[in-house]
């Protein structure tokens, strides 16, 4: 029973149902202090994530060394460009149904539901992701190439202390978090609307990415149907495993397992599945780049023009390198590039993390059984390129 309830999800799942229950007999100040909790911590992560997204691509890029660089930056290139690709993907996708899609109109939004207090700071334009971003990869190349021991060490505490912070902090705060942002939907009708309102955006999304998935298999499997069907059926036991766990770290043995079947060269499975595990999340980046577009449609009434589309396309990817594959991990590192690139009020951000809890265990068992079929599909480009380097059918066997 204490193993249940220490499932993330199921305390979320409790805490809203919880407070479902009770909402109609709780003061309106308390459900405030709820909502101002919730945005304290928001407030907190939007400081703290320049350093956490500094210090995570930093000791990233600095463990790489010297070793293997020519596979290292191939890979790290090809998560950029798979990620990229499914922010685009369902750009395109979103734009493609925009026209049938439910309204998130402000009308909904009718209570008087605000904050009690929030921080009187503002954070200057200079503190932001992006540059944390950039001050992580070259402090990372540094490091790794001039042996500093001092810079090191530096790179690692503070990568551990950002850690412990994300993970014995923020990460157990999810609960509290949710219970807020839960009660400035209820307040303003926005669960009730989503769960009646919202069924043929997710069938819609939930058909894009599964045909974006497909592909990839087909990608990796030299057009071949039947090979098509034996990889899906070795990976579909990891992704029943993160469907129910929703936690995709947990699920990596069996990922590992399910992906070498489908392999080659079975090492690969083991290299590059624990390096792409909290990486390559192409349920993720489908999903929440596709809501974003509805979103941002309905809201300001036009869509995300293309320069606007690639800056926050180009900061997303860059910001996948850092965010853990558990429930509401990687949107405590989103929230702020939402409201920073795109312009999302609280509001957006209510109906997003709402959509974002519901699709949870689908997004985790999708970024599981993609990262599956990518190992496959990178290693075909790999070996290809490989073979017409050395000018030889068989790739050359890759150790680290």
């Amino acid at each position: 029973m204490l193993y249940v309830l220490k499932n993330r999800s199921i305390q979320i799942i409790l805490v809203i149902l919880s407070y479902v229950i009770l909402a109609d007999f709780l003061p309106l100040e308390l459900q405030q202090l709820f909502y101002t909790i919730s945005l304290l911590i928001k407030e907190l992560l939007i400081w703290l994530m320049p350093l956490t997204i500094c210090a995570f691509i930093a000791n990233t890029v600095r463990t790489f060394k010297k070793q293997a660089i020519v596979f290292i930056i191939s890979l790290v290139i090809f998560e950029a460009i798979s990620n990229f690709t499914s922010v685009w993907y369902a750009y395109f996708a979103a734009n493609l149904v925009s026209d049938t899609m439910p309204s998130f109109g402000t009308k909904i939004f009718s209570a008087e539901f605000s904050a009690l207090w929030q921080l009187p700071f503002v954070k200057p334009d200079w503190w932001s992701s992006d540059k944390g971003a950039l001050f992580g990869v070259v402090l990372g190349c540094i490091a790794a190439f001039n042996n500093n021991k001092l810079l090191e060490q530096s790179i690692d505490r503070s990568y551990r202390l950002m850690e412990w912070l994300l993970v014995n902090v923020f990460a157990r705060l999810i609960p509290l978090f949710i219970l807020g942002f839960a009660a400035q939907m209820y307040q303003m009708n926005l669960l009730n609307h989503i769960l009646t309102n919202y069924a043929n955006l997710i069938f819609c999304l939930v058909l894009f990415l599964l045909s974006y998935i497909l592909f990839l298999f087909v990608l990796g499997s030299s057009w071949s149907l039947i090979n098509v069907m034996r990889h899906i059926k070795n990976l579909l036991p990891a992704g029943s495993i993160a469907l129910t766990s929703g936690c995709s770290l947990s699920t990596m043995p069996w990922t590992i397992e399910g992906t070498a079947k489908n392999l080659q060269n079975k090492n690969l499975a083991k290299v590059i599945i624990p390096a792409t595990t909290n990486i390559q999340q192409v349920g993720d980046c489908v999903v929440n780049a596709f809501l974003c577009f509805l979103i941002y449609r309905n809201f300001f009434g036009h869509n995300p023009d293309l320069f606007t589309w690639v800056q926050f396309s180009c900061v997303f990817v860059l910001a996948r390198f850092v965010t853990a594959a558990i429930l509401g991990g990687s949107i405590f590192i989103m929230l702020p590039i939402y409201e920073t690139y795109l312009n999302f009020n609280t509001e957006m951000i209510a109906i997003i993390l709402a959509l974002n809890v519901v699709l949870d265990p689908i997004v985790t068992s999708c970024n599981v059984v993609a990262n599956g079929a990518l190992c496959r599909v990178f290693e075909v480009v790999w070996n290809k390129g490989i073979s017409k380097e050395h000018h030889s059918e068989e790739a050359k066997p890759i150790t680290l």
